[in-house]
């Protein structure tokens, strides 16, 4: 796995920890990474919460319609 796919990975990991567990977030990305990000999973990509991959995997299709905050965290 490439640097990007790992960050990416992680953000993917905390959006969902975040939809489905909120207490259990905290353990997982940095606080940075789920501000930067939240919104735009649940724009694009809400149908596959809490499915890691499927969530990493909608957000890599579509990274050019992410916010530039996030765009950033798939660098």
């Amino acid at each position: 796995m490439t640097p990007p796919m790992i960050k990416a990975r992680i953000v993917c990991t905390a959006i969902a920890l975040l939809a489905a567990a909120p207490s259990a977030a905290d353990a997982a990305g940095t606080p940075e990474q789920r501000r930067a990000c939240r919104q735009d999973a649940m724009r694009l990509c809400r149908e596959f919460v809490p499915d890691v991959k499927r969530i990493t995997a909608c957000m890599q299709k579509n990274v050019r319609k992410l916010s530039p905050l996030c765009r950033r965290q798939f660098r």
